[in-house]
């Protein structure tokens, strides 16, 4: 594993003068060690995987390069696409055509970005692939249904970049994947960027690579410890589970956090969550499964903006979301998977800023927590409540 942890300037990594007038606009100094790997590696054309958890920077990895190669080349045809980005989740699909629309604004062509995904209406993402695009990010099922309705062309794709996708695969979109990427011209570049390397995306990477350059920049292997960035604090308070709620309004109260990210179990857990610390005065928002794409959208700009303080949600937003500052997670309850408590506690202590990590453990699940512990390779601190 690679672990030169010593950012370099991004002009050193023959990236135009467009883009590095909008990364130092973007308040992004030097580059961050996956980003110092990555864009040399994807400037070259060649098909390539990056191990690297989540909160190491690779959005900006793959985008980046991406835009500086189809910035000199002419836009595909109607309904198709030079690029396409495949992602797990309509939050990561939008966070994604954002990144790259903010790193596109200064280039001399203007590139035409998209992002389709399901919860929203499909008539109005038919309606601006009329044209084609230059980027297009999706989610598998949404790619999809406008591939049946002759919406989307992919036999113009030059460059493929597939993000989280070991999320893909827990998911199971291993099917839809198959079949959008089987569509694809076989003279391409692919680009696999995962958090976990595990059998599932090695078939992948064997399957739909060719010869790719491998740069482990700390992911984590299906059987090894977590290797994470450094928490300013990670501990657990055991306590019986009807002494969680006023734990957590007294973390809330205690602790002059700006942002908290409370993760629970289930959707209506996290509704009951919400509900009483709602109650007892704190400004919330949730984010689940159950929530429209609309009311998704908003609580994670209220969220961002500051508008509330505490967004609790299930796992949906335990990989891919990029929330600056958040100064805390709390596990309300641990994850039935012990790879997903890294995941969780992963959306704080980004691309090199600690935060504080908390779990409310009750005795049933105290199991859970041995496998966790397990995983990490080491016990976690355990707080008096």
């Amino acid at each position: 594993m690679e672990t030169d942890a010593i950012p370099i300037p991004f002009s050193s990594l023959g990236l135009a003068s467009g883009l590095l007038q909008a990364l130092e606009a973007e308040g992004y100094a030097s580059a961050l060690p996956v980003q110092a790997r990555a864009i040399p590696l994807a400037l070259t054309g060649a098909d390539a995987v990056v191990l690297s958890l989540t909160g190491s920077g690779k959005t900006v990895a793959f985008v980046a390069p991406l835009l500086q190669r189809l910035g000199a080349e002419g836009r595909a045809g109607a309904n198709a696409t030079a690029a396409l980005i495949l992602v797990p989740t309509r939050e990561l699909a939008a966070q994604v055509r954002a990144v790259a629309e903010r790193l596109a604004r200064f280039l001399p062509r203007r590139l035409k970005i998209q992002a389709v995904f399901g919860g929203v209406s499909i008539n109005p993402q038919m309606l601006a692939l009329r044209g084609g695009a230059d980027i297009l990010v999706a989610t598998p099922g949404r790619l999809l249904d406008l591939m049946e309705k002759n919406a989307v062309k992919l036999g113009s794709v030059r460059t493929l970049v597939l993000d989280e996708a070991d999320r893909m695969l827990d998911l199971g979109f291993d099917d839809e994947m198959g079949r959008i990427l089987a569509l694809l011209p076989h003279e391409r570049q692919t680009l696999l960027f995962a958090a976990t390397w595990d059998p599932l995306v090695q078939r992948l990477a064997d399957a739909y690579l060719r010869h790719p350059e491998v740069a482990d920049m700390g992911g984590i292997a299906s059987e090894a410890s977590a290797t994470r960035a450094p928490h300013r604090s990670e501990g657990v308070y055991l306590l019986p589970r009807d002494d969680k709620g006023p734990l957590l309004r007294r973390l809330l109260a205690e602790n002059g956090w700006a942002r908290i990210l409370v993760f629970a179990s289930s959707i209506r857990r996290a509704d009951n969550v919400a509900r009483k610390l709602e109650a007892d005065g704190v400004g919330v928002a949730v984010l689940h499964g159950d929530k429209s794409q609309g009311a998704r959208t908003k609580a994670l700009e209220d969220f961002r903006s500051g508008k509330v303080r505490v967004l609790v949600a299930t796992d949906l937003a335990s990989r891919g979301l990029d929330i600056e500052a958040l100064d805390c997670v709390i596990n309300y309850e641990l994850p039935r998977a012990a790879l997903d408590y890294v995941h969780r506690t992963g959306r704080t202590s980004r691309a090199g800023q600690a935060g504080t990590v908390i779990s409310l453990v009750c005795p049933d699940e105290e199991p859970g927590l041995n496998l966790v512990e397990r995983r990490l390779g080491k016990a976690l601190d355990r707080i008096e409540p």
